[in-house]
């Protein structure tokens, strides 16, 4: 009887290659690269990290390079495809990290949609670093805050023709993958909040365009919703802020603490919901998004 090996698995890479607050012997600060495989709904799927550590002195390309010639041989080792694309969040380190990967042919996505990749950090900056030797103990200078971009009205050809806030209980979240989506993005929900929490988020209709919105907004990688003085803005990408309306005060005020909320209570969650109209059968893009630090 033959055995019919089981297909590789898909799935996308975040990717992060930057000092930690560890000092090594040398007196120098410890450089690492982490790679995660993005995840779905699914936690069957198989999650894939990959840790190296880098020289201070070799910070470069060319060394970044032969270590993701590594990192796609352990995960083919692991039963993993090569990835379909590699998310980078940090704007200081993209263009390194492109010249990298694009001399192995693998695509670049310059982007803050890494939720798995920020949760494995924040991990390894409670548990992992204070235990090593040469840990930086103690407040350290906060990288300077980012001036914000004005946020810009969306195109004429990416505009539904309305919107309205939605919410839906975490449990119908976790179901999300059995739903019919044209453009779905769904990324893991934290597993120890109750399904009974109701998580805030935004629907757009466009009775003849719905399919060409979610297309479009599919490739501005959706990081977050939030409200800026009276406007609602979807944030997308490194740093790109897109205003999706102007909100009356006490709705803005509303809006901004229910956001403030799911942060505290849900752990951050929102969602993103494009429809032809509010009786269509499923959704012609839906994406989950995380309200999570982006360092």
């Amino acid at each position: 009887m033959s055995l019919v090996a089981a297909a590789p698995i898909e799935a996308d890479w975040e990717l992060d290659y930057y000092s930690r607050p560890v000092l090594e012997p040398d007196g120098k600060k410890r450089w690492e690269l982490l790679i995660c495989s993005s995840q779905g709904l699914d936690p069957s799927q198989g999650l894939f990290r990959w840790v190296l550590r880098c020289p201070a002195a070799s910070v470069n390309s060319l060394w970044l390079r032969d270590a993701l010639s590594e990192a796609l041989a352990a995960a083919t080792d692991q039963g993993f495809a090569p990835p379909r694309r590699i998310r980078c969040w940090r704007p200081s380190m993209r263009t390194m990290v492109q010249r990298a990967a694009e001399s192995l042919a693998l695509e670049v996505v310059a982007s803050r949609r890494c939720y798995g990749l920020i949760e494995w950090l924040i991990e390894r900056q409670r548990d992992v670093y204070p235990a090593e030797e040469g840990y930086l103990a103690g407040p350290l200078a906060p990288p300077p805050s980012p001036i914000q971009p004005l946020a810009i009205p969306l195109p004429e050809a990416a505009r539904g023709e309305r919107w309205s806030w939605a919410s839906l209980p975490l449990s119908s979240l976790r179901e999300a993958d059995q739903w019919p989506i044209d453009f779905p993005a769904l990324v893991p929900l934290p597993a120890e909040l109750d399904d009974d929490l109701m998580v805030t988020g935004l629907r757009l209709f466009s009775s003849n365009r719905s399919l060409a919105i979610a297309g479009w907004l599919a490739g501005l990688e959706p990081v977050r919703l939030s409200v800026a003085g009276q406007q609602l803005v979807l944030e997308a990408g490194l740093e790109d802020r897109w205003l999706l309306g102007n909100l009356a005060a006490e709705e803005a005020a509303a809006a901004s603490e229910a956001l403030q909320q799911a942060r505290l209570a849900a752990g951050g969650v929102q969602f993103l919901a494009v429809q032809a109209s509010e009786e269509q059968p499923g959704f012609t893009g839906f994406w989950l998004l995380r309200d999570l630090p982006d360092a």
